[in-house]
């Protein structure tokens, strides 16, 4: 997806598989950890939610 965005946004031009790893890797950075300290709250919240 990070790729279709990048082709959308510059094209294709010579360097777009730098850019385009480059924006992959920041991304991964912000959204791991993001997931990692979202997810037991969402969990709980589902779990409350659904009922056993």
């Amino acid at each position: 997806m990070s790729l279709i965005i990048c082709l959308l946004n510059f094209g294709l031009i010579e360097n777009i598989l730098l850019i385009w790893l480059k924006s992959w890797g920041t991304a991964f950075l912000i959204a791991y950890p993001v997931v990692l300290l979202i997810n037991p709250l969402v969990s709980k919240l589902v779990n409350l939610v659904i009922k056993d």
